[in-house]
């Protein structure tokens, strides 16, 4: 089996693959001051509760846009998997080209969204990542990265919000009655949900006039469902864009190939 792991800012993925299958797979917290042994014990205990011995991974693959975490998994994976991990960076091989000033500075997880998105649903595509930043992809009908937009994070852009005001309270984020919130709560739901498919929208429209239109738009990230629902822009939510784009590097850089 193949571990796939995907460390972001905010949440670290992992999902184990038998051949194209994904078999199972877990989200957990990014915590920057664990070390390998206590990561590892955590995976341990989450491939008993599927019946699986580490024993059992013959591979691994890593995205990382943390640094100091690369290298904790990478020491996991020598010491407990005894395996050599194929992770993203200089020299890897993806299929696809980066078409940027800088593709150092494309994040590793926007690269592995993009080659799941490819992958599943063809190009041209524009992949949305809902996560601690709101980001669009935008894949060509030849099948490479051709940009990104940033914007912030839902999560972000409401946690601002709250520190910077002292009188408005921290809400669960839902779908609100009308976008003429009636109390504080139902306003500020109504502003984060229809707020960001405006700009899903927006932003969606643009890219796809500048791609010549016919991208398919693929959402993925934990409140890509709360936001899809609000527009007809996007066709589909895949959670494992990234999982499934590091499987296909790792075929492409395995070690007996």
């Amino acid at each position: 089996m193949l571990l796939c792991i995907d460390i972001g800012n905010t949440n670290i993925k992992l999902g184990l693959f038998e051949g194209e299958q994904m078999r199972c797979h877990w989200r957990i917290s990014t915590d920057r001051g664990r070390l390998a042994d206590e990561y590892a014990m955590l995976l341990i205990n989450l491939c008993a509760s599927e019946g699986i011995a580490l024993a059992e991974i013959n591979g691994c693959a890593i995205s990382s846009v943390v640094p100091l975490l690369t290298q904790v998994f990478t020491e996991l994976a020598r010491r407990y998997l005894r395996r050599e991990p194929v992770i993203l960076g200089p020299g890897t091989i993806t299929g696809m080209k980066i078409n940027t000033d800088y593709p150092a500075e494309v994040g590793s997880d926007l690269v592995m969204n993009a080659l799941g998105a490819r992958h599943l649903y063809g190009a041209p595509v524009i992949v949305i990542g809902f996560g601690t930043a709101t980001t669009f992809v935008a894949v060509s009908a030849q099948g490479n990265l051709e940009g990104v937009a940033i914007a912030p994070g839902v999560l972000t852009s409401g946690d601002s919000l709250f520190r910077a005001t002292s009188t408005l309270p921290q809400v669960a984020l839902a779908r609100p009655a009308s976008a003429i919130g009636k109390n504080t709560v139902h306003s500020l739901q109504a502003g984060f949900v229809f707020g960001f498919a405006g700009l899903v929208e927006n932003l969606v429209a643009r890219m796809q006039t500048e791609l010549g239109g016919g991208a398919r738009v693929i959402a993925t990230g934990g409140l890509a469902g709360l936001i899809a629902a609000e527009t007809k822009v996007i066709e589909a939510v895949e959670p494992n864009l990234a999982l499934i784009g590091l499987r296909m590097m790792y075929d492409l850089n395995r070690p007996e190939a």
